[in-house]
């Protein structure tokens, strides 16, 4: 049996699997974390933190 990838928004822990408008990408402070953000929160320009180093984005 395969296990399935959950993938949730950083900003709002919103699952995201089959939503429009999201994005992942890697931290672009440390390159090891999946930053994955939903079409809202990209939106309303919502902060995250990367867990991994303590980046803090979008800006």
């Amino acid at each position: 049996m395969e296990m399935e990838l959950v993938r949730t928004c950083i900003s709002c822990k919103k699952d995201v699997a089959n939503d429009t408008g999201n994005v992942h990408f890697l931290c672009p402070n440390c390159n090891k974390y999946e930053i994955i953000r939903c079409k809202h929160c990209r939106e309303i320009v919502a902060k995250f933190v990367c867990p991994e180093c303590n980046f803090e984005g979008p800006n």
